[in-house]
């Protein structure tokens, strides 16, 4: 179904993540201060990710910042795929819906997973859990998700995989409004500026917490493999991008395999090659890599418990350097080569 510029066996796939910067559908005003795209500008778009994500030759694409399903559906029928290959019930269209009413997202932009294999059960982590949950500067408990990570358990060629993609807090800094909106604080105090990025870092430390906790509960003395990757807003080795995964964590012990998590990039089986060019996003002229794909230890090529393991991993970066007018996402797409032992 998705033609492929290398030979593929049987036992490989593709995954990938892309945030696909308020996919919407045309004439629809998906945030009050932002313009609707007008039909021409939603078809520039649609053309402009399908080119982008036709090169990663996916089996599997984790997107996120959708507002509409119709839009993500037109998007993996360009690619190849078919509609019901599409899961994102934040995003609906459909009226029957319960979480939408057929209206798309509302207010946040949603995740969803695109797989051309079986769909073996999907859920949503709408509620922070309990142990994870902490009191946001000025705001109190933080008990639900902005954006509800996905999980998508799929049988990848007879192996059976679940998938979590997640969209965590950005480190923009979250300064108070009232119910209209009306900005509550004074963004040019450089005190308040920093206590309102430190509600957006307990936020995503919160979400991050909640994804490990659930991640845990998943793999605890199981073999059956996960991979989470998406938007984590931050890089690879920071404080809650770890707090998710726990690697480090395996130096000292080695039983906390089970439950670990592990960057594809540092494990892939051609490790080095790609390090030079990897970054996802550029912030304020920097590159980094904040768009994340970690595997579980059924995909480390020396575990006893091996499965498979990640062939490579590869960054499609290079619309960032596009004028900004012209870039249809702002993020770099990761995609892996996923090979499953026989």
């Amino acid at each position: 179904m998705v033609n492929n510029a290398e030979d593929k066996s049987p036992k490989q796939f593709y995954i990938a993540t892309a945030n696909l910067l308020n996919f919407a559908n045309p004439n629809r005003i998906y945030y009050e201060n932002a313009p609707a795209y007008n039909n021409d500008e939603y078809e520039q778009k649609l053309r402009g990710i399908t080119d982008l994500l036709a090169k990663a030759h996916a089996d599997i694409i984790a997107v996120q910042e959708v507002w509409d399903s119709n839009a993500l559906e037109a998007l993996a029928v360009s690619l190849g795929f078919n509609p019901e290959h599409v899961v994102i019930p934040l995003a609906s269209n459909d009226n029957a819906n319960p979480y939408t009413q057929g209206r798309g997202a509302q207010h946040t932009p949603a995740v969803g997973i695109i797989t051309r294999f079986e769909q073996l059960e999907s859920s949503l982590l709408q509620e922070v859990a309990p142990k994870a949950v902490i009191d946001i500067p000025d705001i109190g408990p933080y008990k639900c998700f902005n954006r509800p990570p996905l999980i998508l358990r799929v049988n990848a060629l007879g192996q059976p995989i679940t998938i979590v993609t997640a969209h965590l807090k950005s480190k923009r800094a979250f300064f108070l409004r009232d119910e209209n909106g009306q900005l509550l604080e004074d963004m040019d105090d450089p005190n308040i500026r920093v206590r309102a990025k430190l509600r957006s870092l307990c936020m995503r430390a919160a979400e991050a917490a909640s994804i490990r906790m659930s991640i845990i509960e998943r793999l605890h003395h199981t073999r059956e493999p996960l991979i989470l990757l998406g938007d984590m807003n931050d890089v690879t080795g920071s404080v809650t991008t770890q707090l998710m995964s726990e690697t480090g964590e395996v130096n000292y012990d080695k039983s906390m395999r089970d439950v670990a998590l592990f960057d594809a990039a540092r494990i892939q089986a051609r490790y080095g090659w790609m390090k030079d060019v990897a970054y996802t996003h550029i912030y304020q002229g920097m590159p980094e890599v904040i768009d994340q794909l970690f595997v579980s230890e059924e995909f480390l090529p020396d575990s006893k418990f091996s499965l498979g393991q990640v062939e490579r991993v590869d960054y499609f970066n290079d619309h960032l350097k596009w004028d900004y007018a012209d870039r249809v996402i702002d993020h770099g797409i990761i995609r892996a080569k996923i090979k499953l032992h026989n």
